[in-house]
């Protein structure tokens, strides 16, 4: 563990599970109903994945500065995209666009056997490598390359889940999923977008519209 992270996690101790706890209840007030989910947004130390300055923060329900212009997603939309993806079912494998930070990441791989998170800045995934490995998660793998351009030839996904706001569907992201397998995506312009959830069934595509949200543009490009 770093030394940054040593001192976030010494600094908090105990009371960010106490925190996270009061996280989690607040969660179900705002009516996040999967218990699996909920028990994932409790184990995961989400001060470790923000800046020292702003650990005291962690467990505000407000997205907060990672840098590069990003930030990481606060928990009520970390939990509605996890919930939606997962929507009741055991996940296998699942693919994360937009890793940026590696907190989604984190609370995905409590519910997969293995999470893929592509980010396209190559200093924000040495970091998520880097706090993975320090909070102990070992079934996440991260890649540095443009999610848009994310392709398989031989994987499918139960789930997809881009962590950043898009006007379309990206249309390499549908045939990367498993039957039955769901993409969540928030979609829509800079200031108005709704979770959308993309449910395969064979050749077929189920579309349905959630809640509104607001996300950083998904960008083209490797950095």
């Amino acid at each position: 563990m770093s030394a940054t992270l040593a001192r976030s996690a010494a600094g908090l101790g105990m009371a960010s599970e106490r925190t996270r706890l009061r996280m989690v209840a607040r969660l179900r007030e705002q009516g996040i109903t999967d218990e699996v989910v909920l028990a994932a947004m409790a184990q995961v130390p989400r001060h470790l994945f923000v800046e020292e300055a702003l650990a005291s923060r962690a467990y505000e329900d407000t997205a907060l500065p990672i840098g590069f212009a990003q930030t990481i997603s606060q928990p009520w939309v970390v939990a509605r995209s996890c919930e939606l993806a997962r929507a009741g079912r055991m996940l296998d494998l699942v693919l994360e666009i937009g890793g940026g930070c590696g907190y989604q990441a984190a609370v995905l791989a409590r519910l997969a056997r293995e999470v893929y998170t592509i980010e396209r800045i190559g200093a924000l995934a040495a970091r998520a490598r880097q706090t993975l490995a320090a909070a102990g998660i070992g079934n996440v793998k991260v890649r540095n390359a443009d999610g848009r351009d994310a392709s398989s030839n031989v994987v499918q996904f139960d789930a997809i889940v881009v962590a950043a706001a898009s006007a379309t569907i990206p249309p390499n992201l549908p045939s990367l999923l498993a039957d039955g397998g769901r993409l969540v995506i928030p979609l829509g312009g800079a200031e108005h977008q709704r979770l959308t959830r993309l449910t395969r069934h064979g050749e077929q595509f189920e579309r349905e519209t959630f809640d509104d949200v607001v996300f950083v543009p998904l960008k083209s490009g490797q950095e």
